[in-house]
């Protein structure tokens, strides 16, 4: 497949994150519907944990039949789990270091963008909203990179039906995680401008577009896995975060239900990918 078409799949995957962008620009709502739209993020999040701990795990899993095991590919299994496990640990515990360090310049509080001091009481914390969305941004561009890379790798294969089948699956994924990047700042006292918007689209999405780029210049299992390990260390500590700052909201009942809203729309979207055959 040519270059130039190559490119279209992974911008047509990716760029579908900013169809959620601009709900961050809802100022003025009250408690109620800030925790709301938080808690929907969560859920999407947790979904999104467990879609890329899911396809990390699977080629370790392959691998670590006993058949496998007899053949001698021990050695493929230790690799791909020992990677993922590593991936994982670095992005969480590299994020837990950022937060210390930030707690020790003195900037670790909740800023106005993303819920008054006085509402939460003061409560520690270690990243502002604006913080958080770029976080999330980050994680959800690191699990796009991956998803650029099984894209790709399918069209080098050959394989253009299921390579279309994935962009649609991923376009559909990524429409809903456009919203979750920016929940921790809709709804907020002030309002992120579109160019800040704009950075966090081009963040989250434009790894699909190299993901693309590099799966069909490379097949590489390992890469893969290296990279959803990163994105689900990412996406773990930002729910961790989240789920901070939907207690200190005090709306439990608001909270669940947005919590499950935002796991049925990232499993609905998950099997309308299934059904279209992904």
């Amino acid at each position: 497949m040519p270059q130039e078409q190559i490119v279209a799949l992974g911008l047509i995957a990716g760029l579908t994150i900013f169809v959620g962008l601009p709900v961050g620009r809802l100022t003025g709502a009250g408690l109620g519907p800030r925790a709301f739209l938080s808690a929907i993020a969560v859920g999407i999040l947790l979904f999104l944990f467990w879609d890329v701990v899911s396809a990390a795990v699977s080629p370790s899993r392959r691998r670590s039949t006993r058949q496998s095991l007899e053949q001698g590919r021990g050695g493929d299994f230790a690799l791909l789990a020992g990677t993922g496990a590593a991936g994982l640990s670095a992005s969480l515990l590299g994020l837990v270091a950022y937060e210390r360090w930030l707690a020790a310049r003195g900037t670790g509080t909740v800023g106005p963008d993303a819920a008054s001091l006085v509402e939460l009481g003061s409560r520690p914390a270690a990243a502002t909203g604006r913080q958080l969305a770029i976080l999330i941004a980050l994680g959800i561009g690191l699990h796009n990179f991956a998803e650029g890379l099984a894209i790709g790798q399918s069209a080098a294969a050959g394989e253009l039906a299921f390579a279309g089948t994935l962009v649609v699956g991923f376009g559909l994924h990524n429409a809903t995680e456009g919203f979750g990047i920016v929940a921790p700042l809709a709804g907020g006292p002030v309002r992120p401008t579109w160019a800040f918007l704009g950075a966090m689209g081009l963040i989250a999405g434009g790894p699909t577009v190299l993901g693309t780029l590099v799966g069909q210049a490379v097949v590489n299992t390992t890469l893969s896995v290296a990279f959803l390990g990163l994105a689900a260390g990412s996406i773990l500590y930002v729910v961790i975060e989240l789920l901070g700052v939907n207690r200190a909201f005090g709306l439990k009942v608001v909270a669940s239900s947005g919590i499950l809203v935002g796991l049925f729309l990232g499993f609905g979207t998950d099997f309308i990918l299934n059904a279209l055959g992904g």
